[in-house]
């Protein structure tokens, strides 16, 4: 059986409460989960960002457009092909995040 601890950090996002705060496992890129025992929502407390970083989208960007092929971009830094064509996408249509 498990025990409800209070300690802190431990906030449910849903219902505000901060007594009954259990570990629930880890979500796929390995942050602890938690669940509310008062309403039953499970949360991460702090989720990792696993988006690739701004200057590495406009370095993709630029040797997509010197030349090299989406997927040769997308060998030279370990990541998709596509990923390279919907950043370029994106750009051309003014939608940059």
């Amino acid at each position: 059986m498990k025990i409800a601890k209070e300690k802190e950090g431990r906030i449910c996002p849903k219902c505000g409460q901060k007594i009954g705060q259990m570990n629930n496992g880890r979500n796929r890129s390995g942050t602890q989960r938690r669940i509310c025992s008062g309403c039953n929502a499970s949360y991460t407390v702090e989720p990792k960002c696993r988006a690739y970083p701004e200057t590495i989208r406009e370095i993709a960007i630029k040797e997509y457009l010197s030349g090299l092929s989406g997927r040769g971009v997308g060998k030279i830094h370990g990541m998709s092909g596509n990923n390279v064509i919907n950043w370029l996408k994106k750009n051309r249509d003014g939608v940059d995040k």
